[in-house]
C-alpha cells in the first residue's frame, strides 16, 4: 500500500512537471535590433532566434500589426521597403508551436533613400510686406495674398486674417478674439480654412468677404501650426515631423505622413504650401525650406535661404522675425517667401547648388 501511495504521488508530480514544461515560455530573440536605421529600398532581414531543438508549426510576420507572410521554419523573412512610408516601423513575429503562440517584436527607423538635392535662390522681385504681421499662414490666390497674423492681447497685439495686394497694402482685415492665436491657413473651394495655436479649434471663412462660416474642433494635436491643400484634401502639422492628411469636409484624419530625410526625422514643420505635387515647408527657426514627397514623406530637396533671411532681417532687433511664409502663384508659376515682421516679400527662383 505504501509503495502504491508513493507511486501515485510521483505520478502526480511528474504530470505537474510535464504540464509546466509544456506551458513554459521559450526564450525567443528577434533581429534586427530595436532602433536600427535602414534606407527606403533596402531589404530588412527579420529573423527569429529559437533553441536548436525547438520545432515550430509556423511563424507569422507582421509590420505595424498588418500581416506580411507566414513561414514554417526559422529562416529569415526578407522585408521589401520600397513601397513603405518612412518612419518607425514595428516588426512582429508570432511563433506557433505545440498549440501555443508566443510573440516577439522589434522596430526599425526607415529613412529617405538618398540625401535631398540642395538648392539656393535668386531674387526675381521684391515687394513690400507689413511689418506688423507676425506671419503664420501665407497664400496667393486671384492676385492677392491671404495672410494669417498671430498675436494675443496680452502681448499687445491681436491675431488677424487679412487680404493684401501684392505690394502689401491691406485690402480686407478681420481681427480675432483676444485669446485666439492664429496659425496656418489654406484656400480651398472658395473658402479660407484656418488653424489656431493652443485653442484646439479651426475656422472656415468665405474667401471673398472673410465672413466666418463655421468653426471646427482640431483633434490632430495639442497645437495647430501649418496648413496647405492639394485641391482634394487638407494637410496640416502640429510642430512635429508628422503631417496629417485631413478630409476637407469633416476635418477627420485620413492618414499621416512621417517626414524624414536620409539622416532622420525633420521636426518643427511649420508653414506649408502644396506646389506641383510636393509639399514645401518652413522649419521653425531654420533658414531653409524642405520639399517633401507626400506619398512617402521623404525630403527630396532643401532650399538654403540663410542669406535671404540675413538680408530681410537686417536692422530688425527681434529674434522672432524668422522665415515663415511660402505662397505659390499657380497661374504665373511664381514662388513667394516672407517672414514674421519682415518688411518685404520676395519672389524667388530656385537655383540648384553646383558641385553637390
Amino acid at each position: 500500500m505504501k509503495n502504491k501511495y508513493i507511486l501515485g504521488i510521483a505520478t502526480i508530480i511528474l504530470a505537474i512537471y510535464s504540464c509546466g514544461e509544456k506551458n513554459k515560455s521559450v526564450d525567443i530573440s528577434i533581429s534586427p535590433d530595436a532602433g536600427a536605421n535602414y534606407k527606403q529600398g533596402e531589404k530588412v532581414d527579420v529573423k527569429v532566434g529559437l533553441p536548436a531543438d525547438y520545432k515550430v508549426d509556423s511563424i507569422v510576420y507582421l509590420i505595424d500589426s498588418v500581416r506580411l507572410a507566414a513561414k514554417t521554419d526559422t529562416t529569415a523573412y526578407s522585408l521589401a521597403t520600397t513601397s513603405l512610408g518612412l518612419g518607425v516601423k514595428l516588426l512582429t513575429a508570432r511563433i506557433y508551436a505545440d498549440g501555443k503562440m508566443q510573440e516577439q517584436s522589434t522596430n526599425i527607423n526607415l529613412l529617405a533613400a538618398k540625401a535631398p538635392e540642395l538648392y539656393t535662390y535668386q531674387i526675381e522681385k521684391t515687394f513690400a510686406h507689413d511689418t506688423a504681421s507676425f506671419t503664420e499662414g501665407f497664400e496667393y490666390h486671384d492676385g492677392v495674398f491671404y495672410e494669417s497674423d498671430g498675436g494675443t492681447c496680452d502681448q499687445g497685439e491681436r491675431s488677424s486674417l487679412r487680404k493684401t495686394d501684392i505690394n502689401g497694402k491691406v485690402l480686407q482685415k478681420i481681427e480675432m478674439d483676444c485669446n485666439a492665436f492664429n496659425e496656418g491657413i489654406t484656400v480651398i473651394d472658395n473658402k479660407v480654412v484656418q488653424l489656431t495655436y493652443h485653442e484646439r479649434a479651426g475656422y472656415v471663412y468665405d474667401k471673398s468677404t472673410l465672413k466666418l462660416l463655421s468653426k471646427f474642433s482640431f483633434v490632430q494635436g495639442q497645437e495647430g501650426w501649418g496648413m496647405c491643400n492639394d485641391g482634394k484634401n487638407l494637410y496640416c502639422n502640429t510642430g512635429s515631423n508628422q503631417i496629417f492628411v485631413m478630409d476637407k469636409e469633416n476635418f477627420r484624419t485620413l492618414r499621416t505622413i512621417d517626414v524624414y530625410d536620409d539622416q532622420g526625422p525633420i521636426d518643427d514643420l511649420n508653414e506649408m504650401e502644396y506646389i506641383d505635387g510636393m509639399i514645401y515647408a518652413n522649419v521653425w527657426q531654420k533658414d531653409d525650406i524642405v520639399v517633401i514627397d507626400p506619398k512617402t514623406g521623404a525630403v527630396v530637396k532643401r532650399i538654403d535661404l540663410s542669406s535671404l533671411t540675413q538680408q530681410a532681417t537686417a536692422g530688425i532687433n527681434n529674434s522672432d522675425a524668422v522665415l515663415n511664409g511660402i505662397a505659390w502663384d499657380a497661374a504665373g508659376k511664381r514662388l513667394f517667401v516672407t517672414g514674421k515682421k519682415w518688411p518685404h516679400t520676395y519672389q524667388i527662383k530656385m537655383v540648384k547648388k553646383q558641385g553637390v
